[in-house]
């Protein structure tokens, strides 16, 4: 059952990318930053423009990023910081993405880590957290991020660039 789901939602997020194709997921902060911090904006595309544009955001982070599913987004997540050790804080904002709570697995990935067995992350509410990262990746990943400040909801600019 596990290969028949993933497999749909492979050609689902393929049609996604077709119908509704969003042109940037992410953009590096500027070069020379200690590239400790990322900002995450979960569904809120908008938000993640608005802060891609502000260098004096831009200059204190890694990268700014969003995340809309409780599966892949989150694999490409860990996948990122444990290609970029010094990372080691994310700031989680904006709006969810109706149906997946893509954010709240995310916490509770770092809070909780993943089943082992299935990849399933425990205590996410989302249809299908169940990461392809390994328990080992996973591992890393939660020992190496200290901190995932959560302003889930929260998409004021200013509110967000004083939790960096």
């Amino acid at each position: 059952m596990s290969t028949l789901r993933r497999k749909f939602d492979d050609a689902a997020g393929r049609v996604c990318k077709a119908v509704l194709p969003i042109r940037h997921e992410l953009y590096e902060g500027a070069a020379g930053n200690d590239g400790r911090v990322a900002i995450c904006t979960l569904g809120s595309i908008g938000l993640l423009a608005q802060i891609s544009q502000r260098p004096e955001i831009m200059s204190r982070v890694a990268l700014a990023g969003r995340l809309l599913s409780e599966n892949k987004g989150i694999d490409a997540i860990v996948q990122y910081a444990l290609a970029h050790p010094r990372l080691e804080r994310i700031v989680l904002c904006g709006r969810e993405v109706k149906g997946h709570m893509a954010g709240q697995a995310l916490l509770s990935l770092y809070r909780n880590g993943t089943d082992g067995s299935s990849g399933r992350i425990i205590g996410a509410k989302g249809p299908y957290p169940v990461l392809a990262s390994t328990a080992q990746q996973v591992a890393r990943f939660r020992s190496q991020i200290r901190e995932i400040t959560d302003a889930v909801g929260e998409t004021d600019i200013e509110k967000i660039a004083r939790l960096l």
